[in-house]
């Protein structure tokens, strides 16, 4: 097969993809600022160019072939990845560049965001651009060049760094508000107890961690952010779980409380500097890891693995 074969004009990749994208010729051509008649010409000359018939085509539809469905996925990827290689590029002015990161939207606000001023004053050619975090555990996105996960820093393909989270404070509301006082552990037995969706067996690792029995760890409601939750045991709905790292502001305004001494326990779970091994030479990510790792908690003793989480 000759090298021509074998590299596309990127003008017809790009129709092909398009075409699949947006379901049809019609809507394809209005993205691509042509004609359907160009954009049909244009998904025809790859498949000559190619020799394999990417469609299955009948009167008034397009569908992929095996072939084509195959091509496809990694068509996208190629393209996402000139995209975001261009990107770059052109925002690297002055030796800086850009990092396409995600983060967990609590921990995001409570710990990374507020300690971003000073990542920017050490890099100030270095453009962060945030990726919705939904796509955070998706390592093949060619647009995703990091994300900050929760879980206990186990995912295929990626390497990760412990940054903070597996210390737990339980929390309380003020006095005077609906739960009873709490002077011992047994007493949580009377309360609502606030639980997180992603983190379900929390109550029973802190039960067990202070020897507490008859405690229902899957009662009371359940919340999918931790932010959520803080703001249910400010106005009295229940106590609750959550890393120190996202509740030390409120805590030490004094919006919420710490009933008990000691009383939360270490978590196998926390929050993970994560990107692809594809990822790791990445010159701005290798400045976002260098001025981020510093700031990590100390990471406990080995826990037995819990299988990851993904909406703290």
């Amino acid at each position: 097969m000759s090298v021509r074969r074998l590299n596309p004009p990127l003008h017809l990749l790009r129709a092909f993809s398009t075409v699949v994208r947006f379901g049809g010729v019609s809507r394809a051509a209005e993205a691509l600022h042509l004609t359907q008649s160009a954009v049909s010409k244009q998904v025809q000359e790859l498949e000559r160019w190619i020799g394999v018939a990417l469609f299955e085509r009948s009167r008034k539809r397009l569908a992929l072939t095996p072939a084509g469905e195959r091509y496809e996925k990694t068509v996208r990827a190629l393209l996402g990845q000139l995209e975001a290689a261009t990107l770059e590029l052109i925002t690297s002015g002055d030796g800086g560049g850009a990092l396409h990161l995600s983060a967990l939207p609590t921990f995001g606000a409570k710990w990374l965001i507020p300690r971003l001023p000073d990542f920017q004053r050490r890099h100030p050619q270095t453009t962060l651009h945030f990726v919705p975090y939904v796509h955070g555990y998706d390592f093949q996105r060619p647009e995703l060049d990091c994300s900050i996960l929760f879980g206990d820093g186990h995912w295929p393909g990626a390497r990760s760094h412990y940054l903070a989270g597996r210390d737990v404070a339980l929390i309380a509301p003020r006095q005077g508000l609906a739960e009873p006082p709490i002077r011992t552990p047994r007493d949580l037995a009377r309360c609502t107890l606030l639980r997180h969706v992603t983190v379900p067996e929390a109550w029973l690792r802190w039960s067990q961690a202070h020897g507490v029995q008859g405690l229902d760890p899957l009662a009371g409601p359940q919340f999918d952010q931790f932010q959520t939750m803080i703001r249910a045991v400010m106005v009295g709905m229940g106590v609750a779980l959550v890393p120190r790292c996202l509740v030390q502001d409120e805590i030490g305004a004094g919006v919420v409380t710490e009933p008990l001494c000691g009383g939360g326990y270490r978590s196998e779970l926390g929050y993970w500097l994560c990107y692809p091994e594809a990822r790791a030479q990445l010159a701005t990510l290798g400045q976002f890891r260098e001025w981020l790792l510093p700031q990590a908690e100390p990471e406990p003793a080995a826990a037995p693995a819990t299988p990851a989480a993904a909406s703290a």
